[in-house]
């Protein structure tokens, strides 16, 4: 217990660190997008670990949530005249309600929820795009220019970023995490010992939706712009999977380090290869299955067993 107690505070000293200089970004416009986007990705990747890396549900939907907080967080700001802040916290709120109407799928496993839920996604664009064009904006989507600062919207990803790591370690170490490791494991064991693995199950899909819900409304507001083919776009579901994949599921540090090292590689791509980073993500993907199923952070228990005390 000490041991935990002491990599988590050398963790939150290095993340206060890293916060801090990430501060003078927008101050000296040093490539503001670029680490907003880095940031956004980590949030997602880690957002997804959250569910997946803790449970074992695989949801192909999760953009749903992406696409709902940039749609409220529009309607709240541009129909109600909500104050940004209150508006992406209300986004946030907006995905929990979501979260329950669809968790009833979580009895579903396997494949079954990965269809399901993606298919709940694809229900939601289609009846975005068919409400009123006034409040919705039809296909064409709607626009943010009003409330447009791309400085404000990085610290508001920058608070986000800050918040989810300080979840995820809380959650790998904590009574729920050790749950939800066990319901993973074998969920039928889980409720013979006692666990309510209904109950257990709801939390993380909770704090996963408000997560990627927060998200969403946040590049929405960055961009300024929100429009359906983009907002329920399903590689935003597959991109956080490979991010997340790669750095290793079920961990605080995997996310981030797969998001570090493959957001620069899909830039890289994008900027010399402009097309193929979709070819490169299925590519990553088929080499991340065959060859590093369990990631970067796998690999490194794996050849290092006595690194698990201090890596999370």
């Amino acid at each position: 217990m000490k041991r935990f107690k002491s990599t988590n505070f050398f963790y939150l000293v290095i993340l206060s660190l890293f916060t801090f200089l990430l501060v003078f970004v927008p101050i000296y416009n040093f490539k503001l997008s670029f680490i907003f986007y880095i940031l956004f990705w980590i949030v997602m990747a880690s957002s997804f670990n959250i569910i997946y890396g803790l449970t074992g549900y695989l949801p192909f939907g999760f953009v749903a949530f992406y696409g709902v907080g940039g749609y409220a967080v529009a309607i709240f700001i541009r129909t109600f005249g909500i104050p940004v802040p209150i508006a992406i916290l209300f986004s946030g709120m907006i995905g929990v309600l979501l979260a329950i109407l669809i968790f009833p799928t979580l009895r579903l496993k396997g494949i079954y929820f990965a269809i399901v839920n993606m298919a709940v996604a694809l229900m939601i664009m289609a009846l975005v795009t068919s409400l009123p064009a006034k409040v919705f904006g039809g296909s064409s989507g709607l626009t943010l220019t009003s409330v447009y600062n791309p400085e404000r919207s990085f610290y508001y990803m920058l608070i986000l970023t800050f918040a989810v790591v300080i979840v995820s370690m809380w959650l790998t170490s904590s009574r729920l995490g050790i749950a939800l490791k066990a319901i993973k494991q074998d969920q039928h064991a889980a409720e013979v010992v006692g666990i309510n693995t209904t109950l257990v199950k709801l939390y993380p899909w909770l704090i996963c939706a408000v997560i990627a819900t927060m998200a969403g409304a946040i590049d929405a507001l960055f961009t300024a712009i929100v429009a359906p083919d983009a907002a329920f776009n399903l590689m935003i579901s597959a991109k956080s999977i490979v991010y997340g994949m790669f750095g290793g599921f079920g961990t605080v540090l995997g996310p981030i380090l797969g998001t570090l090292v493959l957001y620069n590689v899909d830039d890289f791509v994008w900027r010399v290869f402009s097309g193929f980073d979709v070819f490169l993500l299925g590519l990553l993907l088929l080499i991340l299955v065959l060859f590093l199923p369990r990631g970067i952070m796998g690999f490194i228990f794996k050849i290092s067993p006595n690194l698990r005390g201090y890596l999370r």
